[in-house]
């Protein structure tokens, strides 16, 4: 199995295909993750899961895998230094950008996958604005929402938070994955009382979890417990870009204009 790469392919190989193909962006950050993981966690897990989803459906689903927009909207992390984020009306027009100009250059179909939080909203509006105004199928969604249920089916993150910022679950996918990238020294500790769920958006100017700047025990990671988790998350995506490509093969304009519509009779009216 395979994954094709958008930046590996020339312009004419890209342009004979585009119309057929589904393009794949994954966006991430590059933000702190407590002492002990990478700054570009975010956007390490969620490509490593668009390529491994795209190869299983390699022969299936034809994807075109675009590079990892590594920078997201983090400046709720700003107090802990080591960031780099877009503001909000920032990153809706670099992600608005990028997806338009998919459109632009033929594709009718992309897939937006998210691996930060701070990104989520975002997302969702490009899809419904990118998808309104070049009339082409955009989907957008996070990983670990994608595979909630099959995550809760394998008890993912039973010490913490799903998906949690550099506790159990993310130290988990990145022990999986890039051991090498996780300070031995992890902080461990009491967790903090589950969040409880809110009926609104509460924003505060206080630091991110303050004072650690993570959700839950880093401690608690595990590298096996992990790729269970990158294997759950991995076919809970192909899962959807699958569904994905089937709900969005050209068909009749569903929603014709109300111009379009109008009789000679009505329009001269």
């Amino acid at each position: 199995m395979t994954v094709t790469l958008l930046q590996q392919r020339t312009r004419e190989q890209t342009n004979a295909v585009a119309a057929e193909m589904l393009a794949l962006l994954p966006v991430g950050a590059l933000e702190q993750h407590g002492p002990h993981l990478p700054l570009g966690t975010d956007a390490i897990i969620v490509e490593q899961i668009a390529h491994r989803a795209a190869e299983r459906l390699d022969g299936e689903v034809p994807i075109l895998v675009a590079p990892t927009l590594a920078y997201g909207s983090s400046h709720h992390h700003l107090p802990y230094g080591a960031t780099m984020s877009l503001s909000t009306s920032t990153y809706f027009a670099v992600l608005k950008d990028l997806v338009e100009t998919l459109a632009v250059s033929g594709f009718r179909r992309v897939f937006i996958l998210n691996g930060h939080g701070g990104n989520a909203e975002l997302v969702a509006l490009v899809a419904r604005d990118v998808s309104t105004s070049h009339k082409i199928a955009v989907g957008g969604g996070s990983y670990w929402v994608i595979a909630g249920q099959a995550l809760s089916s394998v008890a993912a993150s039973p010490r913490g938070e799903l998906p949690g910022h550099a506790g159990e679950f993310e130290t988990s996918l990145i022990l999986a994955l890039y051991p090498e990238l996780v300070e031995q020294a992890r902080p461990s500790g009491e967790l903090p009382p589950p969040a409880q769920l809110a009926t609104y958006r509460f924003g505060s100017p206080a630091p991110f979890r303050h004072p650690t700047g993570y959700s839950d025990s880093p401690a608690a990671g595990d590298g096996r417990r992990g790729a269970g988790y990158l294997a759950t998350c991995v076919e809970s995506v192909a899962d959807a870009l699958r569904d994905f490509h089937k709900r969005a093969l050209p068909a009749a304009d569903p929603c014709p204009s109300a111009a379009a519509q109008a009789s000679p009779a009505t329009e001269l009216a």
